[in-house]
């Protein structure tokens, strides 16, 4: 007994219907960091009222930037979470259709690992933890 019973028309159903929602998060998140953008610009800038004469992002795009900055590793880490399972569950069903169980074994272990999250500009590099 191998302990694997998979079924891998089942699989490739579940992973097209996945692959299908993960591209429409993908697209709404772009979309709001559009709108997000956008709405911070036209939320005004604070000018100094004593020279000189300099703007500065207004009350709500500052609070909107910080939004976008507080949430936007969490946005990341779910994105490759989702690739990597989507990516894991198909390579391991490939192999177990292959009859390659132990590649499968491997397949499904490397999937499993935390996706390491590199945010753009920030010069970060590691996984996420707990508590983020």
């Amino acid at each position: 007994m191998t302990g694997w019973d998979i079924h891998p028309a089942g699989v490739y159903g579940v992973l097209s219907k996945t692959a299908t929602a993960a591209k429409d998060m993908s697209d709404a998140g772009s979309a709001m960091q559009g709108s997000l953008e956008e709405a911070a610009s036209a939320a005004g800038t604070l000018t100094s009222q004593y020279g000189p004469y300099t703007s500065t992002v207004g009350l709500v795009g500052s609070a909107l930037a910080q939004f976008a900055e507080h949430w936007s590793r969490d946005l990341r880490y779910i994105a490759e979470r989702t690739s990597k399972s989507l990516n894991g569950a198909d390579e391991a069903t490939r192999h177990y259709m292959a009859g390659s169980l132990e590649q499968a074994a491997n397949a499904q272990q490397a999937a499993a690992k935390e996706p390491k999250v590199d945010m753009p500009g920030k010069g970060e590099t590691g996984s996420r933890t707990e508590g983020q």
